[in-house]
């Protein structure tokens, strides 16, 4: 036993020895470069194959081996203008790698009652709804059941102890507090469901899927809901092995059903970016979504966001810009988000306690007026008051200026939010907790004139929100603005006046089409400039995403590869901010931020990213993975993984890690194959890979 354990301890430390070498080669492979290295600006425009990879590397979430010479032989500016019109692109492979994933084409209704959140729940629980008769939804409902009750049991029994400690004399030292007297209790059996849970796992994992399926809707309620929490991820990957998808998102929502929600529209949005052949209208996509930023942690947008991606956001990104604008505006996301569906005017009908009756219709008066007796009170008192509490909520009308059209500097005031809050009453949703739809109310709405930057906007409801949303729309601000925001993404963190102006100009002149605001961007001398070349760093999901499709890594389960993204800093829908995430190089270039890149890069080479397989040999060719020569093997990685200029520095660090004779040792060593995909691993980690 004690030799077995000293060879363990060995091994142990041998592997974190080799951790700390691959870790110092990395930091010294991006300090020897640098990712700000300055680059030698050539004095002639870039051949065609450096326009084929500048044109992937902006309009694409990166290259695949083979894009930049098929770009090239088909021709970049065709390839850009069949970029722009996706529908052209075949999407059925796609669109059959989602089909696993139902929720994404659910709407939220549908969404909100097939994976209910606690208040949906405890509606069946009070009977003010029927327990679902569909045995698949009711496992889901008893398992819910079954946790809020355990959760009200534990908050009980709390409660009763914290009460016995304040009726007894002061508590002798080290006696324990409350928490503590009922946490050990609690855990316990929370514990031992888990094990007896997890203690089937094996068993089921050996059953016939529809047959795994019916024992585990025959297990007791308490192990059912636990059955995949904690649990590791290759006996979560046996136990849902063979599953329909259907049963597959029943046995997750056993534990989460608002989970299933997310990790089915994190997981479309990055199986999306990785595979899809319309790549520009994904990078559209992310970019107006993180335009029109919504969190996907804040309440019921758990279960919009699906929605206003899928109908709000993507229909519309190479249309007409007052369209997105106006479909943003009327979604129950951003109402919610923003809580423009709360907002009230204060002299609204709602506000004043007016009934609401027939027999009282708005009329012009004095106050933009109003022609009703003076307010009765009303049974729902309090209700009313409830109301009048929520105000004006300027949330949105601020957001709606200064994020999503006419930008912080774009000539409006304070007075002209407070105007647009005033317009915009009554444009809320129709019962928001149960995924209902935009809907307007009238008794919510601030009555009487509006001015909106110097605009008069006549008391006409709900058609006053389309007259102002007109009128941003096409404001010279807004076209300077997006063009902006447009061009930061595509060209540099800081894109010259001159094309600035010119898309502006594009903007206004086509009504905001945003299809020809492009084009007059990716044609511009400006995109193709020399500087434009590498000019931008990619984000994490940039990165992550532009390394899988270098790689072609096959991705099975795209969970583990959310998490790394989260630990990266950058959840998918997770900007709780509606600024949404920055695109700039210094918010997200730090050393360690790098070095979790470069881990990441080393992990995807080497194999070790649970859920995603990636075959080395694929990138080589046959003549070279026969006669194992190392050197040629990273000459053909470089260009497969980075094709375009690798510096002479990068180079000959990452040829030192084969140069040293312990590596030289390991690579010789048949048993050892893993070493040259420390070489793939370094290069995806490089300066040049991190740039765009």
């Amino acid at each position: 036993m004690a030799r077995s354990g000293s060879s363990h301890r060995h091994n142990d430390a041998s592997r974190k020895s080799r951790l700390r070498r691959t870790a110092a080669l990395a930091l010294v492979l991006l300090g020897a470069v640098g990712l700000y290295a300055k680059k030698n600006k050539a004095t002639n425009a870039v051949d065609q194959q450096k326009r084929a990879l500048h044109a992937l590397d902006r309009l694409t979430f990166g290259p695949r081996p083979g894009d930049v010479q098929a770009v090239a032989a088909i021709g970049v500016d065709k390839w850009i203008d069949l970029q722009l019109h996706p529908e052209k692109i075949d999407n059925n492979a796609m669109q059959a790698r989602l089909a696993e994933y139902r929720t994404l084409e659910m709407s939220s209704r549908e969404m909100l009652f097939e994976f209910p959140p606690n208040p949906v729940v405890k509606a069946v629980m009070d009977g003010k709804a029927p327990m679902p008769r569909n045995p698949y939804h009711h496992a889901i409902y008893a398992a819910a059941i079954n946790r809020i009750n355990q959760q009200q049991q534990e908050k009980k029994n709390a409660a009763d102890v914290t009460a016995s400690a304040q009726n007894t004399s002061t508590p002798s030292p080290g006696a324990p507090n409350s928490q503590a007297a009922i946490q050990p209790a609690d855990l316990t059996q929370r514990r031992q469901d888990r094990r007896d849970a997890h203690g089937v796992v094996d068993e089921l994992a050996l059953l016939p899927p529809d047959t795994r399926m019916q024992h585990i809707l025959a297990l007791p309620v308490s192990q059912q809901r636990d059955l995949t929490q904690g649990l590791g991820f290759e006996k979560r990957q046996a136990l849902l092995a063979g599953l329909t998808p259907e049963q597959r998102e029943i046995v997750l929502a056993l534990n989460n059903p608002v989970g299933v929600i997310n990790n089915e529209v994190q997981s479309g949005k990055l199986l999306r970016a990785v595979y899809s052949d319309r790549q520009l209208e994904e990078v559209l996509t992310d970019f107006w979504f993180n335009h029109f930023n919504i969190f996907i942690g804040k309440g019921a947008d758990h279960y919009l966001i699906t929605v206003y991606e899928r109908d709000v956001i993507r229909p519309h990104v190479l249309g007409k810009f007052k369209d997105l604008l106006l479909a943003t505006a009327q979604s129950p996301a951003m109402l919610f988000y923003l809580d423009n569906w709360q907002s009230e005017g204060p002299n609204s009908d709602a506000a004043l306690g007016v009934p609401a009756h027939p027999q009282y219709p708005r009329m012009s008066g004095p106050l933009g007026g109003i022609a009703r007796p003076a307010p009765h009170p009303q049974p729902n008192q309090q209700n009313n008051q409830q109301k009048r509490r929520n105000g004006l909520n300027e949330n949105y009308a601020r957001e709606l200026m200064e994020l999503h059209t006419l930008g912080v500097n774009g000539g409006y005031t304070q007075q002209d939010v407070t105007q647009v809050a005033r317009v915009f009453t009554g444009w809320t949703i129709e019962e928001p907790r149960q995924g209902g739809d935009f809907v307007y109310r009238p008794r919510l709405h601030e009555p009487g004139e509006k001015v909106v930057l110097g605009h008069k906007i006549k008391d006409s409801g709900e058609n006053e929100g389309r007259e102002v949303l007109e009128v941003l729309a096409h404001h010279s601000s807004t076209a300077r603005f997006i063009s902006t925001e447009l061009a930061q993404r595509f060209v540099s963190d800081d894109p010259p006046k001159s094309l600035i102006d010119a898309m502006s100009k594009t903007f206004l002149k086509t009504d905001g089409d945003l299809r020809a605001v492009l084009e007059t961007m990716f044609h511009s001398p400006e995109f193709w400039a020399p500087e434009a070349y590498r000019a931008r760093v990619k984000t994490p999901f940039e990165f992550v995403v532009s390394a899988l499709r270098a790689t072609q890594a096959d991705i099975s389960d795209p969970q583990p590869l959310l998490g790394t993204l989260n630990k990266m800093g950058m959840q998918l829908y997770g900007a709780q901010p509606p600024t949404g995430y920055s695109t700039k190089a210094d918010v997200w270039v730090n050393s360690a931020a790098l070095l979790d890149r470069m881990n990441f890069g080393l992990a995807l080479a080497a194999n070790r990213m649970q859920g995603t397989s990636f075959d080395l040999a694929r990138l080589l060719n046959d003549a070279t993975v026969t006669n194992a020569d190392p050197y040629q093997m990273q000459l053909e990685l470089e260009q497969a993984l980075v094709p375009g200029d690798i510096s002479k520095q990068t180079h000959e660090t990452i040829e030192s890690r084969i140069v040293d004779p312990q590596a030289m040792a390991q690579f010789d060593n048949p048993g050892r194959p893993a070493n040259i995909s420390v070489v793939a691993g370094l290069l995806l980690g490089s300066p040049e890979f991190q740039r765009k």
